[in-house]
């Protein structure tokens, strides 16, 4: 669990077996639901038309975020630029792979003018194409929805619902790893309403169920090739910034590491 993390770049070609797929619907079966009521529901898709329009869907997504400027305004709050200011605040992520002509800009492009420069350049559609290709590129997508006989917004049972959704994916995102695969969010077209909708109809997904989020899983390649702008997010807080004891106005306190 510790050595758990996202993949950010392609997967190799070869189909997810059977057994594989199986493997990781059981451990997602196997996390806590209120009342054992098991509200998630899955779809794993193979057809390569299906995840070729899904990654059209979140190419195109990713192009209109970027170039409107919206993903940056609303998620500037967690890059870091340095791996001193990382260390600090030990949270979000650290921007350390650019393209050649943005480099010297490295702070500015996540600005208004920086953003204009981004666009001068097509880094919009670059991005869009790169994020196009990763989800064309996987051999596997997974779609998690909730029952929405259990999913009821604005009631205890939504919290209880979306908490089992999240432990039954975390099962999965651990479980990949022992199984030489890795898993990334299809997280752009969650960000446009209308791009979210293509895919539900794409998905055909029932009233009776929520489309809750999108992954792409595959083998991972003995060498990973990483995308255009990328980011390395292994740190976490300290004991002392997350964790308080008896009271919340208690920090924990690191306990000294015994030498093995």
């Amino acid at each position: 669990m510790l050595a758990r993390r996202t993949t950010n770049g392609p997967f190799r070609p070869d189909p997810v077996s059977r057994e594989h797929q199986h493997l990781l619907m059981r451990v997602a079966q196997a996390a806590p639901s209120h009342f054992n009521s098991q509200p998630w529901r899955f779809v794993l898709i193979e057809n390569r038309a299906t995840i070729e329009r899904v990654a059209d869907i979140s190419g195109e997504s990713m192009t209109e975020l970027i170039a409107a400027g919206a993903f940056f305004e609303r998620y500037r709050r967690y890059f870091r630029f340095s791996e001193a200011e990382m260390d600090k605040r030990r949270d979000g992520i650290h921007i350390d792979h650019l393209p050649g002509p943005l480099r010297p800009f490295t702070r500015q492009v996540f600005s208004d003018a920086g953003l204009r420069l981004m666009r001068q350049l097509g880094v919009p559609k670059k991005l869009g194409e790169d994020n196009r290709k990763l989800v064309a590129g996987s051999p596997l997508l997974l779609a998690a929805l909730l029952d929405k006989e259990e999913y009821r917004p604005g009631e205890l049972s939504a919290f209880y619902s979306v908490f089992g959704l999240g432990a039954a994916m975390e099962n999965i995102w651990n479980a990949v790893g022992a199984l030489g695969m890795g898993i990334q969010f299809i997280s752009t077209p969650m960000e446009l309403p209308h791009r979210w909708q293509a895919i539900r109809e794409l998905l055909r997904v029932p009233d009776h169920l929520e489309l809750m989020a999108v992954y792409r899983l595959g083998y991972l390649p003995r060498e990973e090739k990483r995308p255009s702008i990328d980011w390395s997010s292994r740190h976490r807080k300290r004991l002392s910034q997350f964790v308080s004891r008896e009271t919340c106005e208690v920090p924990e306190e690191e306990s000294e590491r015994k030498a093995p």
